[in-house]
């Protein structure tokens, strides 16, 4: 998926976003994916954050995140237009940088790029429809595009790291069942993050894994973001792997 495909649909989830809250009945609504959130507050988060991350594109090259009075707002009675013009301002933040300028961000081993931000708020936008879909009791699957783009970007933006794995040394395979795989190996070194050539053939323990999950490339995604279970998902091997990566904090 190139830069000016993930600018559209950060623009369609938004809209899907939106929608979905102007059909809703109340915006105290409980988030039930969000503990202790109600949908006003998705709405606030949704929109602030897209504020903050367009004047962080905006800044360019920087060491430090803007300060809070650059991009601090709340949400104003008309929460549609504002959502919707955040938006904005975040797509055309990142179409005047275009995907290849430096810009602060807090993943470590994905770029620190504009590129990589649109990616990542592409998810970020996905995920909170859900969110928002699943309080209105209508929750959807992400589009299976999406989706497949979330499971890379995810283990590459928030898993992978050189922060040493504090338990014994393991090996986790992701399989999408769109047909596309990724191995995550977990050292002394850190997580590293590869891709499976075929996904189709051999088994987990004969290729080394020491567990792993399968299932539809959203539910992997929700998976990761604890929208869903583990046993949504069709996880084998030793499952205290799976319970230990969640459970790590690398910058603790």
């Amino acid at each position: 998926m190139d830069f000016a495909e993930h600018l559209r649909l950060i623009d369609e989830r938004s809209t899907a976003f939106r929608a979905v809250v102007a059909a809703a009945p109340s915006l105290d609504a409980l988030v039930p994916s969000c503990p202790e959130w109600t949908l006003a507050d998705l709405v606030q988060h949704l929109g602030e954050g897209r504020r903050r991350w367009a004047v962080t594109v905006a800044a360019g090259p920087a060491d430090a995140p803007p300060p809070r009075s650059a991009w601090e707002t709340t949400a104003p009675a008309d929460h549609l237009g504002w959502l919707a013009a955040t938006t904005r301002e975040l797509v055309d933040a990142l179409r005047e940088a275009g995907p290849d300028r430096e810009c602060w961000t807090w993943w470590e081993k994905a770029p620190h790029t504009s590129g990589a931000v649109a990616r990542h708020q592409l998810q970020q936008m996905a995920v909170h429809t859900y969110d928002a879909q699943l309080t209105v009791g209508a929750p959807e699957p992400l589009p299976a595009s999406v989706a497949l783009d979330g499971v890379d970007e995810f283990l590459t933006t928030c898993v992978a790291t050189s922060t040493a794995w504090p338990h014994e040394p393991a090996v986790i395979h992701y399989h999408a069942t769109e047909g596309y795989g990724w191995r995550v190996r977990l050292s002394a070194d850190g997580a590293e993050v590869s891709r499976l050539s075929d996904t189709a053939t051999g088994s987990d323990t004969a290729t080394g894994a020491d567990a792993s999950a399968t299932a539809c490339a959203s539910d992997l995604v929700l998976f990761f973001y604890g929208r869903i279970p583990m046993d949504a998902v069709k996880a084998d091997g030793d499952l205290r792997v799976f319970e230990r990566l969640i459970a790590w904090d690398p910058s603790a």
